[in-house]
């Protein structure tokens, strides 16, 4: 009796040959779509490619496992795919400033961000819509303002949201400075 990743093995070998595509391709059909939750990859693989309701289940639980693990060299890959695609850059510009601070600044991706940590976390970074970034920084005491917002809850004391590249000014270079400092 073959083993359960056996019978996987076959089911996605199946479905790549009776589709034509390897899942990578299936995959980059829904990134193409800005498809990023289970439910919508499913119903398009069944109204539009006429799948069977399990394999298009397989195909998105291949397609959304793939995205879900951060590689060695890129641990935001994840994060920002779809709609989220455009907020790279500015996630880039930021973790880059961080990691010029010092050669201690390890990066913890999460499902959501990545957590910029020394001895402890100083910032998180993330998308918090399709079009601005969200950088949560450990300083607690700092006054908020209408740009250093005082979140309700989460982790962190202190939020800024970002939309471009020029809203990394001096001031928010400061304030993340800062919190590396505490850290």
């Amino acid at each position: 009796m073959p083993s359960p990743e056996d019978a996987l093995r076959t089911q996605i070998a199946n479905i790549e040959a009776s589709s034509g595509r390897t899942m990578a391709e299936w995959g980059a059909l829904a990134h193409e779509r800005g498809l990023t939750k289970h439910g919508q990859i499913l119903a398009w693989l069944k109204t539009e490619h006429g799948m069977s309701h399990g394999n298009a289940n397989r195909v998105a639980l291949e397609i959304l496992r793939t995205d879900a693990a951060p590689t060695a060299d890129d641990p935001a890959a994840a994060i920002y795919t779809g709609r989220n695609a455009g907020l790279r850059p500015i996630h880039d510009a930021i973790v880059a400033l961080a990691t010029s601070y010092g050669p201690d600044v390890e990066l913890a991706p999460k499902k959501a961000w990545v957590s910029l940590r020394r001895t402890r976390q100083f910032a998180t970074v993330g998308p918090a819509t399709a079009t601005r970034l969200e950088v949560c920084l450990n300083l607690p005491d700092a006054p908020a303002s209408d740009r250093l917002e005082a979140p309700v809850g989460g982790m962190l004391a202190r939020r800024v949201r970002l939309s471009s590249d020029a809203e990394i000014d001096a001031e928010f270079r400061g304030w993340l400075r800062e919190a590396y400092d505490r850290s």
